[in-house]
Parts: C-alpha cells; structure tokens; sequence
C-alpha cells in the first residue's frame, strides 16, 4: 500500500456535511444489478456519476473461509453448520433478520467471540487455534469498524486514532501523528480543530467517520463494519457508502458489511451473504436475489419500498 498517493477523495455531497437528520437532501435510489457471475457488477438504477464497485477475480481462492461453523449461547444456536468464502477486493454484504448472528460473524472472524465448532482460515492460517499474539496480528490486517464507533469517550480524535497504532508499534510518534492527519483527510475531516475534540463533540456522522479513519490507519487488507450507517442521516448514509467504494476502488480493501440499509447495499455491494436458518440462505448479487426464487430473500432486498404481498 506504499509508493505513490492512492488516498481516497472524500464524497461531496449536497447539504450541511456534518448534520444529525436536519440536511435536506434526496437519498439515492436503490439501484438494480445484473450479473450471471459474481465477478460482473452493472449497476443500472443509481443516480448518475455514482461509482461501480471494483470488478473483482473470483478464480482465485478466497482469503477467508468459514467452513462447517457452529456457535450457540446457551440453548440459544447461532449457526449450525455456516460457509462462507471471502475474496480478496470485493465488498461483501450481509443481510439477515434481526438476532440471525450476523454480527457474530464478525466477531468469530477477528477472534472476539470463538467458535464452538468448525473452521476459520484468514489468509492462509487457522484463526480458531490462534492465540492472543497471533490473533493481534490478524487484527492489524482486519480492522473492524463497530456500529457505535466505539470511541473512547475520554480520548480525543487524535488520541482514539492513534491508540491502536501506538499499542501495535506501529511507526514512530512522527509517522503516526503524520498518518492521523491523512486519514482523516481520507475521510472528509481536514479541519485540525477536530483533532482535539472529544466523541461527546462531535455530531453522529463525524464520529462514524473517526471510527473509520481509525480502523484504516495501520493500511488493514480488510474492513469490516457493524451496521456502519444505523441513526445517521441520509447526508451521511452516502458520506458512509462513499467512503467504502473509495477504499475498495483506491486501496484495494476488501469490505465485509454488516447491514440493513438497502440502499447500501445497492450502492457498495459486489456479493450479498443472507444469514438464515443458523447458516447462509443465498449468496450473489443484489439483483440475483431481488429475483430469488425464494419469497423471503425476495421481499427482504427489496426493504421499505411498497408493502409485503400478505398484507394487499
């Protein structure tokens, strides 16, 4: 990820930058995509001048499989038997109903929760047997975006983002302060007076943007984020959406995206992932599974536009 600046524009958008529900501004249309293989992204139906998602190799062999997974609470099972391969340079949605352990996915992955049976490999190695040391070097390739943000209340913007680096030994104190004021460039946050402010200080859309500029700034190969535009605006659901294409078509970052916004994933996605009866339901397109076979898939992508059939 060295040599020459390959940093992402920020989205412009209409409307106030940083608002909390007041901007007056029209939130894209879900658009449609057509494809017969993962690896072929059309999509037909955004507004125009909207980027594509990066056109990605799915003949190579995934970076991250989760293979024959299993994961209960109690008596309360999350998955019974879930695979799911990830490939390097796509984004990958994951759709699901509410409480179906989509976020656990995440966290399996990253090695915050463990399995209770089956496999996950990250590039190459087991991330079910490793231990603390090894699961921190993953975490440098796989930073992970929570849906709160997860900032330290008590931290200021420099301090959250510097923190992980500074625990990792990544670069001098030089280099690090150097890499807090590119990211957040890369984010859409140039102003240095945000440097010095608190969470508590800033509006939602800055803060997602924080968590952001944090979990980017050791150049991780993967991205995953918890439901990254739940309570924004429609300002910065695009803001959001934005920035993931630009790391995906500047950085080459693979993006794993927990969400219920489908305007999200119409606009970021190159594979959907539905969670469903403890495993994966469907993977492809958005438009593959708009045109499902399945009623529940069907209805599910197709989110707040119109009614459910049971009830015309």
């Amino acid at each position: 990820m060295g040599g020459e600046d390959t940093r992402p524009t920020p989205v412009e958008v209409e409307g106030e930058a940083d608002g909390d529900g007041n901007d007056e501004v029209t939130r894209p249309g879900v658009g449609a995509q057509a494809t017969t293989s993962p690896g072929t992204v059309s999509l037909t139906e955004l507004p125009e001048g909207t980027p594509r998602p990066v056109e990605v190799d799915y003949s190579q062999p995934p970076i991250i499989s989760f293979k024959d997974v299993h994961k209960a609470f109690g008596p309360k099972r999350i998955y019974e038997g879930l695979d799911l391969d990830i490939y390097q340079g796509e984004t990958l949605t994951i759709i699901g109903g509410s409480g179906v352990g989509k976020s656990v996915m995440l966290k399996l992955l990253i090695g915050l929760l463990e399995v209770d049976e089956g496999s996950i490999e990250a590039f190459g190695e087991e991330v079910t047997t490793m231990n603390e040391v090894q699961l921190l070097g993953l975490r440098k390739r796989v930073a992970m975006l929570f849906q709160g943000g997860a900032l330290f209340d008590s931290l200021t913007t420099e301090e959250n983002i510097d923190y992980p680096m500074r625990e990792h030994g990544w670069g001098t104190p030089a280099s690090r302060d150097a890499r807090i004021d590119e990211v957040l460039e890369m984010v859409g946050l140039p102003d240095p007076e945000v440097r010095k402010k608190k969470p508590s200080e800033l509006s939602g859309g800055m803060r997602k943007r924080v968590a952001l500029a944090r979990a980017i700034a050791m150049e991780p190969d993967v991205i995953l984020y918890d439901e990254p535009t739940t309570g924004l605006d429609p300002v910065n659901v695009r803001r959001i959406n934005g920035l993931i294409l630009s790391l995906q078509h500047r950085l080459g970052v693979t993006s794993v995206v927990v969400t219920h916004d489908m305007d999200t994933v119409f606009t970021v996605t190159n594979r959907l992932a539905m969670v469903k009866d403890r495993g994966i339901a469907f993977t492809g397109s958005p438009d593959e599974a708009r045109s499902s076979p399945e009623r529940y898939i069907r209805e599910f992508v197709q989110g707040g536009l119109g009614v459910l059939d049971e009830d015309i």
